[in-house]
């Protein structure tokens, strides 16, 4: 008889899987510089998406996932964390679509990008234009 507890994951073809798992892989890359750039860029517009969004009810992004050609969702702590991760692993994480998002508060991100570009015009056009025609105090019209 072994006194030992049994390990409940002795079987289980998952075990020892994690974010962690295949970091001294030596078929993986190290992001380039290039790519090292992109992401940083693509974490400083999340930080200005979420900024904008947040606010009106947007939780996240969704994106196409290019392996199982499904949406998935993203809150924006998840993809900052993915990002990051990216960034300091030089590979992406293991992810699953989300559990039965609401896809009302979720946007693309050529949606946020777009969003994002239209309010910066608006308000260039403001700073180049702050008193428009017509309102009290002006010497138009």
């Amino acid at each position: 008889m072994n006194d030992e507890p049994i390990d409940p994951f002795k079987d289980d073809p998952t075990a020892g899987l994690s974010d962690d798992a295949g970091d001294d892989d030596p078929s993986l890359d190290p992001l380039t510089e290039v790519e090292r750039q992109d992401v940083l860029e693509d974490l400083a517009d999340l930080e200005v998406y979420q900024a904008l969004l947040g606010p009106v009810g947007i939780r996240g992004l969704v994106i196409e996932c290019e392996d199982c050609h499904e949406p998935h969702y993203f809150d924006w702590d998840l993809l900052r964390g993915n990002l990051r991760h990216l960034l300091t692993s030089g590979r992406p994480r293991v992810h699953e679509p989300a559990y039965d998002p609401d896809p009302d508060h979720y946007v693309t991100w050529e949606y946020a990008k777009g969003y994002a570009d239209g309010v910066h015009d608006t308000l260039a056009d403001e700073a180049d234009d702050p008193e428009p025609p017509g309102r009290p105090g002006s010497s138009g019209s």
